[in-house]
């Protein structure tokens, strides 16, 4: 299906590029001139004129068979096209470059619809199309072309959060691009200093800032001067020298306005209202967030940082008691929240919220239900009341129940008998197991039960295959033995005999009681603090921390 839909949506181009490009429409002195001229005259062009000269450039190398020159006519459509044929003109790219067979082609092809996802702050497509661009240029020679998708990449894990990981990148770009670039260099060195500033490396990022507007005025070439200032801006917020940031991000807004730049003008209006707020006057900082709300709204452009504006909103309405404001902002900042979740694929697990959902969800029902029974005072406070009466009565009782089965799940533990000592559980009374002879079996067995007292369960990332290598049996058949004779799966055999070892140590030291879960964690040679905590439960019933509390009750 994807590919009849393919060849539909490239037909319709072809037919679009014939419709456009016909030799007896074209000025006669179009003929016998040089890519270069052509590609000058599209840029110069506007109107009218423009298609003639993007249509003749393409159809003169189809008719000279040049592939290259073909694939940079289709990019020349994709750069004044609509963005609803963007992706259709780099698919074009690929598809010609494929046949083309030339790596260097096939990756800038993929290079460029990449680039139109990120356009489209699509960041997870335009990240996987910027590593197979990488796989087929990384075969090439050309550095060019090897710099560019390392820019990209870098771009796109600076977008995510990975900013430890997106400095060096820019860094190598900036040490390449400053022989052979000048945009790509004051670019790659502004966004170096983003990345400084999300570090929380405020003067390097200043440092940065500084040297990328001396550097643009020395290569005579300005057009990244307002992007340093704007930087800057932000940079002296994180400084708390606020009268700085607002004349700084003053200054770059009007130039990054007119380049249509709507993702920088959002984050420059968020930090002008942030400093405000931050001097104490919020009614100067709210028509800021307001203008942040503005593109969001028309635009659909959010990100990690902005989701405050929509926390600052609530609260100031909040404070305010305008209710109907303040569930006008909650439903925008879950909004905010679905299309982070949606957008921000790898970072959604690393967005920090002050409002969490469930709370949001709850708040915005809450007040939705006052603000519609307002004229019915008596029924809201009685409705509140019996809500409040059954969410308490409701909590008692569940955490009454909670914690009468942590008990009973305690108490089985602790009436467990020294769970390191081995403990075979055979299902099938010591028959032949999936072609496993009984002398292997009972070898296996053996060597578990010294595996079991030697403790060497509690080593860190223990799989099958280093356990068989520990115990120098088969992966295959010593999986199949823990499962027929254990009674369990190899994941839940460790899991369990590490937690076994940590019953035993909170039951024999007390000095163990008083580790952190972390501590615990790392004794039992769980890899995370969360996994161990899930297997004790698992096992338990009931949290570690319970666990010791009622423990510490005990006699001694």
């Amino acid at each position: 299906m994807l590919k009849i839909q393919f060849g539909l949506l490239f037909l319709c181009l072809a037919q679009q590029v014939s419709a456009d490009w016909n030799p007896l429409r074209s000025p006669d002195t179009l003929y016998g001139k040089s890519y270069d001229y052509l590609f000058d005259r599209i840029e110069e062009s506007e109107g009218s004129s423009q298609p003639v000269y993007l249509a003749y450039f393409l159809g003169k190398a189809k008719r000279e068979k040049n592939e290259q020159e073909i694939i940079n006519g289709y990019k020349n459509y994709l750069h004044y096209s609509a963005d609803k044929l963007k992706l259709v003109y780099a698919d074009s790219m690929i598809y010609t470059a494929r046949k083309s067979g030339n790596d260097a082609l096939i990756g800038s092809g993929y290079l460029s619809k990449g680039i139109v996802f990120y356009s489209f702050k699509e960041y997870k497509q335009a990240l996987d199309h910027y590593l197979i661009a990488d796989n087929f240029i990384s075969k090439t020679n050309d550095d060019y072309l090897i710099y560019k998708v390392k820019y990209n990449i870098a771009q796109i894990k600076y977008y995510l959060g990975f900013y430890d990981e997106a400095a060096p990148l820019f860094k190598q770009c900036i040490e390449y691009f400053h022989a052979h670039n000048a945009r790509g260099y004051l670019n790659s060195l502004h966004c170096l200093g983003l990345c400084y500033n999300r570090m929380g490396n405020y003067g390097l990022c200043s440092e940065i800032n500084e040297k990328g507007i001396e550097e643009g005025r020395r290569l005579s070439n300005e057009d990244m001067k307002m992007y340093f200032i704007h930087s800057e801006g932000i940079n002296q917020y994180f400084k708390n020298n606020y009268a700085d940031a607002l004349k700084n991000i003053n200054a770059s807004i009007p130039q990054i306005i007119k380049n249509k730049d709507f993702a920088n003008e959002s984050v420059g209006w968020f930090y002008l209202g942030k400093s405000y707020w931050a001097l104490h006057k919020p009614e100067k900082a709210l028509p800021y967030f307001m203008k942040v709300d503005g593109i969001f709204e028309s635009k659909n452009y959010i990100r990690p940082d902005l989701r405050e504006n929509y926390e600052l909103l609530i609260k100031y309405y909040k404070g305010r008691q305008d209710m109907s404001k303040e569930l006008f902002y909650i439903k925008k900042l879950l909004k905010a929240d679905s299309v982070l979740s949606s957008r921000y694929v790898y970072l959604s697990g690393r967005i920090r919220k002050v409002y969490d959902t469930k709370v949001l969800i709850a708040d915005k029902n809450k007040i939705e239900y006052l603000f519609n029974k307002r004229k019915h005072n008596d029924l809201i406070f009685s409705g509140v009341a019996i809500l409040l009466f059954s969410g308490l009565l409701y909590f008692a009782v569940t955490h009454f129940r909670s914690k009468k089965m942590y008990k009973s799940r305690l108490e089985q533990a602790m009436n467990e008998k020294n769970s390191l000592q081995p403990r075979v559980q055979s299902r099938n009374g010591g028959k032949v197991i999936d072609d496993i002879s009984k002398e292997t079996v009972a070898q296996i067995l053996r060597k578990l039960d010294k595996f079991e007292n030697d403790k060497k369960f509690l080593l860190k990332a223990l799989n099958a295959g280093r356990l068989a290598a520990i115990t120098s049996s088969n992966p295959k058949y010593l999986s199949s033995v823990i499962r027929n004779h254990k009674g369990k799966k190899f994941v839940t055999y460790i899991s369990d005999l590490k937690i076994d070892y940590i019953i035993t140590l909170l039951k024999e030291d007390k000095k163990a009681r008083k580790y952190s879960n972390k501590a615990l964690a790392d004794e039992a040679g769980f890899s995370t603090t969360q996994k161990f905590a899930q297997a004790f439960h698992a096992k338990t019933g009931c949290p570690p921390s319970f666990f010791i509390k009622e423990i510490n009750k005990m006699p001694v």
